[in-house]
């Protein structure tokens, strides 16, 4: 068993930026890729970033240039900074341990004036 919380979201204006954090507990030494996702309402999650365990990092094209991944193995965390946020990238976040079926609670991130 893995548990995932997430922290971080909030309000922030168009432009804004905001650091997610997800710390992993449990069985972590199963955790290889973790990702970020995001959830409109009444829509299906889409993947937002990965990385793996190297640090080898993958983004949505929405995101690109915007967003960052990384992670602290020691800390058992991976974060998403994201800079320039701008209205569309309000959503809910979630944490993922890639190729599982262990996620996060969420934590809502809105971007408005």
């Amino acid at each position: 068993q893995v548990q995932l919380v997430e922290s971080g979201g909030g309000l922030v204006q168009p432009g804004g930026s905001l650091k997610l954090s997800c710390a992993a507990s449990g069985s972590i030494f199963t955790i290889n890729t973790m990702g970020w996702y995001r959830q409109y309402p009444g829509k299906q999650r889409e993947q937002v970033a990965t990385i793996t365990r190297s640090g080898i990092a993958n983004f949505a094209d929405s995101v690109k240039g915007r967003f960052t991944i990384s992670r602290d193995n020691a800390k058992n965390t991976v974060y998403l900074q994201m800079n320039s946020l701008k209205p569309e990238d309000t959503a809910v976040y979630y944490c993922h341990v890639e190729f599982s079926g262990y996620w996060g609670q969420g934590t809502q991130v809105t971007v408005s004036s």
